[in-house]
């Protein structure tokens, strides 16, 4: 199964988190949410629901487990679910860190050329 997942350039995400005042960071979470439930074969996840539910306070809870819960199936480091869902709560940046991270992998796996955002030497 290939599944396409997109290279985010991190400085680029942090830049569009400043100027969209956070709004960057829903979209962000639900395209996340979108390519580790198809990195898993997870036809049962539903990221439009979980990002729906960040606007609710215990469903934000729901939503943070359940992104936690995906990264731990796509994950091969075997990171814990629950390690991540509670730096959502201590130090969110951590989490994006470490998924943007595996997704990036993820994406330069099948490209012969590397990340989009490289310069290729001469």
């Amino acid at each position: 199964m290939n599944v396409q997942v997109k290279y985010r350039d991190m400085w680029v995400q942090v830049f569009l988190f400043i100027i969209t005042f956070g709004i960057y960071a829903i979209y962000w979470f639900y395209q996340t949410a979108v390519e580790l439930a198809a990195l898993a074969g997870d036809n049962e996840a539903t990221p439009t629901l979980w990002t729906v539910l960040l606007f609710i306070p215990f469903g934000a809870i729901y939503s943070y487990y359940k992104h936690g819960e995906l990264y731990e199936t796509v994950s091969p480091d075997n990171m814990n679910r629950w390690i991540l869902f509670i730096l959502w709560f201590v130090f969110a940046p951590a989490v994006w860190f470490i998924v943007q991270i595996e997704l990036n992998k993820r994406a330069t796996i099948n490209r012969p050329d590397g990340p989009v955002s490289e310069v290729q030497p001469e």
